[in-house]
């Protein structure tokens, strides 16, 4: 993995491997999210990405409902957040979600916090290990849950314009 920042990719993308899926939602700072100043509170960032995640995730097969109806859950067991710009109470940004492949039973995912002009105003990434929601054991082989979405992914499916 490189620790790239402004707009570069955190994660390596393997020769051979499908592209990343990508998805993307807009929304609006809000009242309760921002500081004195009238700019987001530096802890509200992963919960934008949080955001990104969940779209991602009903996009790919991957929700919090597809995790708990197979026994699993994917605990985050690194973050990481880089701040540029500052977002401000009403702007519009949008939350761009990358989802990039990897072979393990584990989920390396990219955000970018984008403002209207397109310039970064925050990026990082999370690394969730799959696990067996009965036991807290890491899934040492990829369960079937991840492997139907790879398979959805090598097809091409995901990559259809799906923003």
């Amino acid at each position: 993995m490189a620790n790239r920042r402004r707009g570069k990719n955190y994660f390596k993308r393997a020769e051979g491997t499908p592209p990343p899926v990508t998805a993307e939602i807009k929304r609006h700072v809000h009242f309760n999210e921002v500081d004195l100043l009238g700019i987001v509170w530096h802890g509200r960032y992963p919960v934008y990405f949080e955001e990104g995640s969940e779209q991602l995730g009903r996009r790919c097969g991957l929700s919090y409902k597809d995790f708990y109806e197979s026994g699993l859950r994917a605990p985050i067991v690194q973050l990481h957040v880089d701040y540029f710009q500052p977002l401000r109470l009403a702007e519009e940004f949008t939350i761009r979600t990358v989802l990039v492949w990897d072979e393990g039973s584990k989920l390396n995912t990219e955000y970018y916090l984008l403002k209207n002009d397109g310039s970064i105003a925050t990026s990082g990434f999370t690394v969730q290990l799959l696990t067996d929601a009965g036991t807290g054991e890491v899934c040492i082989i990829s369960p079937p849950l991840l492997e139907r979405c790879r398979t959805r992914w090598k097809s091409g499916e995901f990559h259809i314009k799906n923003r």
